[in-house]
């Protein structure tokens, strides 16, 4: 294998025409100059140098060689000085996948705040639903998955045991019931009071939660309506069009029009959590984002 240090003797031999002269141009010895030049002959499998008398003479390969050898050079610093921006963080990009609600709330201060101590890190950001966007991290479609799971659903052991963790924090789930609703006023209420309501259920994570948590209490939800959408959700809920139980966030960047929030016994919660690939969490970029929404989620309270 050819290496980058044979070749830049190679090139000051070339242009001084001699080993002595390489040398004291590269601040190192002549046998050093020799040894070397030795070695790339080796890599090369051919003569590179004529030397008659005390000059030297490129072979046709050592020509060759010298003149793709300003390139490789020239691409090898270029890429040096890249690694060293990304590795300072005066470079780099990370892309980003999270659930909406996350994506309208801890992301924004997140990445404000990364923008304005690393200004030439760059975020993308898409957003997918666990588990989908975990799949995306473990395929390689993102760096860094802003994900969530329901409190004693799956084994929070082996689920993610091939990723970086970062917890970040517990969502609590709401009751959502129109204005004029004969619970809109009370302060605690029972999911069993809610048995003959009809219901307006969100992400299908999020509507097999409340499945399991609505037959633990005795019934099964009747779902009238089916949405991603926390907006919609919310409007249906204002409009008279059944109940639903969302998480906290999801209601922080929205305006709860013609609804009341009530808290739900027995308590249901999410755990809200950043994760990426063990490589990736030692990349300076990938490791200031997950501080930075760290930092975002205990403001997010």
């Amino acid at each position: 294998m050819i290496e980058a240090r044979h070749l830049r003797v190679l090139r000051a031999v070339a242009a001084t025409g001699s080993f002595s002269a390489a040398a004291r141009s590269l601040g190192c010895t002549q046998p050093a100059v020799s040894q070397q030049m030795k070695a790339l002959e080796t890599s090369a499998g051919t003569p590179l140098l004529i030397r008659t008398g005390r000059e030297m003479r490129l072979t046709q390969a050592g020509e060759v060689l010298v003149r793709h050898a300003s390139g490789i050079l020239a691409g090898l610093t270029a890429a040096e000085e890249e690694i060293a921006a990304i590795a300072g963080l005066r470079a780099g990009r990370v892309r980003l996948v999270s659930f909406p609600s996350g994506s309208s709330t801890l992301v924004p201060t997140a990445l404000a705040a990364l923008r304005a101590a690393h200004p030439g890190t760059r975020v993308s950001l898409v957003e997918a639903e666990p588990p989908r966007s975990v799949e995306m991290l473990r395929e390689g479609d993102c760096d860094v998955a802003l994900a969530f799971r329901y409190a004693g659903s799956g084994d929070p052991e082996t689920e993610w045991e091939d990723l970086v963790v970062r917890p970040l924090l517990t969502d609590r789930l709401v009751g959502l019931v129109p204005e004029g609703h004969r619970l809109a006023a009370a302060g605690t209420v029972a999911i069993g009071e809610f048995a003959d309501e009809p219901w307006i259920a969100g992400c299908p994570r999020c509507r097999r939660q409340l499945v399991d948590v609505c037959e633990e209490a005795g019934f099964t939800p009747r779902i009238d309506f089916a949405t991603d959408d926390y907006p919609a959700v919310i409007g249906l809920v204002g409009a008279g069009l059944g109940v639903a139980v969302l998480p906290e966030l999801a209601l922080e960047s929205v305006r709860p029009k013609g609804t009341r929030m009530v808290t739900v016994d027995p308590p249901v919660s999410r755990e809200i959590v950043a994760l990426t690939l063990p490589d990736l969490s030692q990349v300076p970029a990938v490791a200031a984002t997950l501080d930075q929404l760290t930092r975002a989620s205990s403001t997010a309270r």
